[in-house]
Formats: C-alpha cells, sequence, structure tokens
C-alpha cells in the first residue's frame, strides 16, 4: 500500500499489470486511499515472496469469495465501490440528478459535464468517472422503479443501499414533481425529422440480476408515476407510434423491392380495435405475412413495457411471423428494435395484474 501511494494508483496497476478494481477496495489504514484490492493481494504475494514474485491478474480469482474474505481476514477494511459515499454526498447527487431529469423531460439544454462539475464541488475529492458511475446507479434504481431515467446514464446496478434508500424517498417525497417529470416525457410531439434509416438498432441484452429475498418489503410506489403503465394506456402516444411504424414498414418493402405490399397493409387495431393480438397486418414478402405488434415510449433503450397475456399467446402462436416493434425515444429520434417470435423465450415476464371473479376452475 506504500507503495501504492507513491507510484500513484496507474503508474502501480501498470507495474503490476492489473486493470482497475470493478467492485472492491482497500483502504489504507494510515492515509485512508483506497486501493485496488486484486492489485494488492498480488502484489504483497510477491513481497511475502521474494523469490516467487508477485502474482499475476490471471493466477487468481478477485471478488468476494477470493480477495476480499482474505484480506479481512488479514484485518483490512474493504469497501465495495460506491458504498463509501456519505448520507450528504448521496443527497446532493440524488438532488443533481433529478434537476437534470426535470431538464431533459422539459427538453430543455443542458451540459452533463458542467452537473457533473458542480457537483464535485459538493463532494469530497471525487473523480469525475466516480460521480458518472454513481449517476449510473440512479438511472439503474429509476429503471428498477418503471421510472424514466435520463438517457445519457445507462442503468449501471450495484447501487449501494444508502442510494437506493435516497432516491425511493425522493420519489415518495416528490409525487407531483415525479408525476410532471412523467407528464413531460409521455407528452406525444410528431418527430421534427421523420426518418426511417439507421432506426432499426439491436434489443438490449438481457442483464441478470440479484433477486431481492423473500423477505424483503417491496417497495410500492404510486400507481401514477408507474412508466411502463402510463405508456400502454397512452393511446395518442401508442397511435402516434403505430403511424410512425406504418412509414417505417413503407420504407421497408420498398428497399425490399416489394413496393406494392405497401397497398395491401392493414392498420389492424385502428380498423378493428385492440384484441387481435397484433396492431398492423404487413408483410415479409409477397405471400408472407408479417403481423406486427408495437410498443411506444418517449423513453429510453432499455425501457420496460407491458404486454398482454392474448399478445404473448398470439407471439407463440404465430411464431416467426409475428414482429414486436418496440419505438423508443420517440419525441426526439425514433429508433426501434425488433423481437421476432415468441416473446416468453427473449423477455423476463413478470405478473402484474389478476381478473377476479367468483368461478372457481375445478381439475
Amino acid at each position: 500500500m506504500d507503495e501504492f501511494v507513491r507510484l500513484g494508483r496507474t503508474a502501480f496497476l501498470t507495474r503490476y499489470g492489473f486493470g482497475k478494481s470493478r467492485d472492491f477496495m482497500v483502504r489504507d489504514a494510515k492515509t485512508g486511499q483506497l486501493c485496488d484490492s486484486k492489485a494488492i493481494v498480488g502484489a504483497a504475494f510477491g513481497y511475502q515472496f521474494p523469490e516467487e514474485g508477485p502474482l499475476k491478474a490471471a493466477d487468481f480469482s478477485g471478488g468476494e469469495a477470493t480477495v476480499v474474505p482474505k484480506l479481512q481476514r488479514l484485518g483490512f477494511e474493504v469497501v465495495r465501490i460506491g458504498e463509501d459515499w456519505s448520507a450528504d454526498e448521496v443527497q446532493a447527487t440524488v438532488a443533481s440528478y433529478f434537476e437534470m431529469l426535470r431538464l431533459e423531460a422539459a427538453q430543455q439544454n443542458y451540459t452533463k459535464t458542467e452537473f457533473n462539475a458542480q457537483l464535485r464541488q459538493q463532494l469530497r475529492g471525487r473523480s469525475k468517472g466516480s460521480v458518472e458511475l454513481k449517476l449510473q446507479n440512479i438511472s439503474a434504481v429509476l429503471h428498477g422503479l418503471e421510472l424514466p431515467f435520463i438517457a445519457g446514464y445507462k442503468p449501471r446496478a450495484n447501487a449501494q443501499l444508502l442510494l437506493r434508500q435516497a432516491v425511493q424517498r425522493f420519489v415518495l417525497d416528490h409525487p407531483e414533481f415525479v408525476g410532471q417529470v412523467v407528464d413531460a416525457m409521455e407528452e406525444v410531439k410528431a418527430p421534427g425529422q421523420v426518418s426511417f434509416y439507421a432506426s432499426l438498432v439491436e434489443p438490449p441484452p438481457m442483464e441478470r440480476v440479484l433477486q431481492v429475498k423473500g423477505n424483503m418489503p417491496r417497495a410500492r410506489l404510486p400507481r401514477k408515476v408507474d412508466w411502463a403503465q402510463r405508456d400502454e394506456v397512452n393511446r395518442k402516444l401508442g397511435r402516434a407510434g403505430e403511424q410512425w411504424v406504418i412509414g417505417y414498414e413503407q420504407r421497408r418493402l420498398s428497399d425490399a423491392g416489394f413496393p406494392e405490399l405497401f397497398q395491401q397493409l392493414e392498420w389492424t387495431s385502428e380498423r378493428l380495435g385492440d384484441g387481435a393480438g397484433y396492431d398492423i397486418l404487413s408483410h415479409e414478402r409477397p405471400g408472407v405475412h408479417r403481423f406486427i405488434e408495437v410498443k411506444t415510449t418517449n423513453g429510453g433503450h432499455a425501457s420496460s413495457f407491458i404486454i398482454s397475456r392474448n399478445e404473448l399467446e398470439f407471439a407463440a402462436e404465430r411464431e416467426d411471423a409475428f414482429h414486436l416493434y418496440r419505438v423508443f425515444q420517440f419525441r426526439e429520434e425514433p429508433k426501434l428494435y425488433v423481437l421476432k417470435g415468441n416473446l416468453a423465450d427473449q423477455l423476463h415476464l413478470e405478473p402484474i395484474d389478476y381478473r377476479a371473479s367468483f368461478r372457481r376452475l375445478m381439475a
């Protein structure tokens, strides 16, 4: 650790061939400085066994099962990255984040770099990168609460408990503010320049997160700030998204060499209403249908959405003929990704409602 402090983090890691710790740091008791845990253990091995030399990064695994308990048994304090923030620092960061979210919802210009610099003046020598990580943690908490988050701060999990509590407390204490943000981001506006080129992107990767233990209380928030639910019931937004998809289909069919098939396209939900299991009947090629269900949001790429049992069953029945078009960032620069076929194989599905009646099914 003395060597780490003397050389500095970058030089120390370069000398011993380690990358920056992703999860855990060990605190130098003399200086209070946090050092990369795995690199410290690797270098310490060389001090204890000079004839063998320091361990390389590939020689052993770091983390909660190996390096952390070893350091703790030796009497060192191990800190999970981001967990050493004080309550005042967390409160300041949460306040800064929600101010940026308010400006983004109102489509007012702001500079994330300036907010970062101003925020660091209130913190204890935090680096720009550590602040960015904390802001990404806030996005992850909001995403988990089904609320909109700042598009430029991609959700990053493993937020400290203090931060999670602070974000939840802000949401519960400021329902009108959160409602105004959701209302503003829910507003339907025609895209300034309608373009269907380069709109198609890959769907978000499936993220694995730790399941909350069954005996932990679940955070229950006012229904009016349920982001995915509001998207679903906002018929104006849904209709605008379907209109945009119709334009996208016209471009897709023309580019595929089948412009005449656009004349056979049917806007099913507009003609028959919801319940068919899809919104638009298009074509893959002559004689081959493409059944399109459209889910539209003003939110970001990874925003969750509501899907009905009927839509799930229809997707399974139609297999590769079914296409879910997820349109996002609609009011800014619409993009979409496509999920094809059986959705149960591609999504994490969580039941959220029940139909109540006075009938009991018998085996």
